[in-house]
């Protein structure tokens, strides 16, 4: 009664994992995006290298490295845009709700037959002899 301390409700637990979840997703976009400039910066950098160093020159070896950076930057945002919605933290709950009923299911299965195979009542009637 005299602690200044709130009991967090669990509206308030849900608006702080919302909040959470919020600005984990805003980390991952800005990610991207800095991914992305750093892949045109890269790029022009690589194609710089090749054509007014002339290192390499006789092969434009630029286009090679830019195509997988750029098949790197479209894995990175599939992740970002796609698995994310299909993996969130729905997903990550109802995995979690199934693993755990799984192994409470095994858990039970196993009492059973531990109780069939070492009845608790002749366990009893042995002490007593």
């Amino acid at each position: 009664m005299l602690s200044r301390k709130k009991q967090k409700t669990t509206a308030e637990a849900e608006q702080y994992e919302l909040l959470e979840n919020a600005q984990k997703r805003i980390k991952q976009k800005k990610r991207l995006f800095s991914h992305f400039v750093i892949f045109l910066i890269g790029s022009v950098f690589l194609i710089l290298i090749n054509k007014i160093l002339k290192y390499g020159e006789s092969y434009d070896w630029f286009i090679w490295g830019i195509t997988l950076w750029a098949f790197l930057f479209v894995i990175h945002a599939f992740n970002v845009f796609v698995t994310q919605k299909f993996m969130g933290k729905d997903w990550e709950r109802r995995q979690r709700e199934l693993l755990v009923n799984k192994q409470k299911k095994r858990i039970s299965e196993i009492q059973k037959e531990i109780e069939t195979d070492f009845p608790l009542s002749s366990i009893n009637k042995k002490k007593e002899i």
